[in-house]
């Protein structure tokens, strides 16, 4: 297996990875903006107000997009696999 076959691989791998986490990133920074916003308006300063909305939204968000992920991870599998007698020589 050639260097450039491994690290082209590779590179498939860490671009998918942060294609599925990139929906679940941005919604807990848009929450995470949001409640830092109020907290800055009505001068409420609790770290379980800061960290309750963000797991929130990370949580529907993976909850919504797991289907998703899972057809594009199962995808990128599968084509490993099949890839797997070319891999070997």
């Amino acid at each position: 297996m050639s260097d450039a076959l491994v690290v082209g691989i590779m590179r498939e791998a860490v671009e998918l990875a942060m294609l599925v986490s990139l929906p679940m990133l941005l919604a807990g920074l848009v929450a995470g903006v949001l409640v830092s916003i109020f907290q800055t308006v009505t001068s409420i300063q609790d770290n379980v107000l800061a960290f309750l909305p963000r797991a929130a939204a990370v949580f529907v968000t993976f909850a919504l997009t797991f289907p998703w992920i899972l057809r594009l991870v199962t995808g990128f599998s599968r084509q490993l696999v099949q890839r797997l007698p070319e891999l070997v020589r």
